[in-house]
C-alpha cells in the first residue's frame, strides 16, 4: 500500500482481523480463470463456496517487490469499498501464499456472455440495465478515490440468473490521489484511454499523471459493446487500436 510517497511492502502490510482468513479452512478446486500474475480457483471457504485468487510472488526480488506491493493495495481496496456491483470481498492472507477470497459468481464473464450471443445483440433494456451496473460499481469507486484502471468485459462478472453485472479484479486499482506516481501503459490496450499511453514514446518506468476519468473512457468503449456486441476496433491487433483512439 502507498502512502505519500513511501510504498508499503506486504511484510508491513497489516490487515484487519475481520478480513483476515486461517488457509487451512480453503480448499482450492477447479481453475476458473488465469491472468499473468495470479490464478482464480473454484473453492470453499468453511462451508462457503468462493473464488480463491492465488498470487504469483514472482522470481527476482524487484518481481517480488512489486506483486506483493499490488497485493496489498488491492486488498486494501476491497476490504474498504462494499457494494452491491462490485465482488463482495470475503478475506484474504499473505501465508504461505497471497491469496484473496471472494464470493463466486456462477453466471461467467461478460465476455463470455456477448461472444454466446453472436451475432446477436441484448435487448437494448438489458444492455442499458449493465450499463447502469458498471456506472454504479464505477461510482462507489470513484467517490472513495479509486481508480479501476483496467475496466473491460474480462473484468465484468454476471450473477447466476445473468441479471446483475459486478465489477472485479483490483490487481491494477489506485488511489486517485497518488496518480502521479502511476505507471503509463496500464490496462488493456483496446479498452485503455488515450492519457494511460503516450503518442510520444515514455522512457522506461516513467510515470505520468491521469485521474478518474480514463475509466470513463474505458466504460465508452463497454457500453459500445453492450449496444452492438462487437469487438472494439475489430480488425486491429491491440496496439494498432491503441494508435487509432489517439486520433
Amino acid at each position: 500500500m502507498e502512502s505519500g510517497n513511501r510504498f508499503y511492502s506486504v511484510d508491513e502490510f497489516r490487515l484487519d482481523a475481520k478480513w483476515l482468513i486461517d488457509p487451512k479452512h480453503l480448499f482450492v478446486g477447479p481453475r476458473i480463470g488465469e491472468g499473468a500474475h495470479a490464478k482464480v480457483y473454484e473453492g470453499k471457504y468453511k462451508n462457503q463456496t468462493v473464488a480463491i485468487k492465488i498470487v504469483h510472488r514472482g522470481e527476482t526480488p524487484e518481481e517480488i517487490s512489486k506483486r506483493e506491493g499490488r497485493f496489498a493495495r488491492e486488498v486494501a481496496m476491497l476490504s474498504r469499498v462494499q457494494h452491491k456491483n462490485l465482488v463482495k470481498f470475503i478475506g484474504a492472507c499473505k501465508e504461505p501464499v497471497m491469496v484473496i477470497v471472494t464470493e463466486l459468481l456462477l453466471g461467467g464473464t461478460l465476455r463470455k456472455y456477448l461472444l454466446n450471443m453472436r451475432p446477436r445483440c441484448l435487448d437494448t433494456r438489458v444492455a442499458v440495465g449493465f450499463a447502469l451496473d458498471i456506472a454504479r460499481a464505477m461510482e462507489c469507486l470513484h467517490s472513495h478515490g479509486i481508480i479501476h484502471r483496467d475496466l473491460k468485459p474480462e473484468n465484468l462478472i454476471l450473477t447466476a440468473d445473468h441479471k446483475t453485472v459486478k465489477l472485479a479484479d483490483f490487481g491494477l486499482a489506485r488511489e486517485e490521489s497518488l496518480t502521479e506516481m502511476m505507471t503509463a501503459e496500464t490496462g488493456t490496450y483496446r479498452w485503455m484511454a488515450p492519457e494511460l499511453y503516450s503518442t510520444v514514446t515514455l522512457r522506461h518506468g516513467e510515470k505520468k499523471h491521469y485521474n478518474h476519468k480514463v475509466d470513463a473512457y474505458s466504460f465508452a468503449i463497454v457500453l459500445w459493446e453492450l449496444l452492438h456486441n462487437r469487438l472494439p476496433f475489430e480488425g486491429m491487433s491491440n496496439l494498432q487500436a491503441a494508435v487509432c483512439s489517439c486520433f
